[in-house]
């Protein structure tokens, strides 16, 4: 996008994500103050982020991702978008720094079946709830997840569980 970017990671440890943005944060603003002779911050705030619990919810934020350009106005389909994984997940190009998450590997067992049904998705219209759902987890701070996981995984460990003040911790009722 012209003034943000949508990254969807699975870290492979606890903070790993943090410390990406983190590094990114130090490392790519140095470079690029030194670069174009500059100083100060380009980021206009701390990133936003929230956990996803996976399925339904992971394919929706691939989906929320990939069509942010369309909703944009920026491109007629995804395709047309040249930073959009969208042609790595149809089948239309590799890439070797992109791992498939679980659930786009769970679509269909060999890879031509699961591009099928993975550009099936965006044949079809996004649930504006969904929509709604992934803006509200992420600019929050809240999971992304079913009021199971939230309930089983989540509370337990003492993790957001819905909007509330910043730095308050809410937790919904069993």
């Amino acid at each position: 996008m012209t003034n943000h970017v949508h990254l969807l990671l699975t870290p492979g440890a606890a903070g790993a994500c943090t410390a990406l943005m983190r590094d990114l944060g130090q490392r790519y603003v140095q470079y690029f103050n030194r670069r174009h002779e500059r100083s100060g911050t380009l980021w206009e705030g701390r990133f936003r982020s929230c956990i996803v619990e996976s399925a339904l919810y992971v394919l929706g934020c691939y989906r929320y991702i990939e069509l942010n350009p369309v909703r944009a106005g920026m491109v007629d389909h995804p395709t047309g978008y040249l930073w959009s994984s969208y042609a790595l997940n149809s089948g239309m190009r590799a890439d070797p720094l992109i791992s498939p998450h679980a659930e786009f590997g769970a679509l269909a067992a060999d890879a031509e079946r699961r591009y099928a049904a993975y550009r099936g998705l965006f044949e079809q219209q996004f649930d504006p709830l969904m929509l709604q759902a992934i803006r509200d987890s992420t600019n929050s701070g809240y999971a992304l997840a079913s009021e199971t996981f939230k309930a089983t995984v989540l509370a337990p460990r003492g993790w957001k569980m819905e909007p509330g003040n910043p730095g308050q911790l809410t937790l919904t009722p069993n």
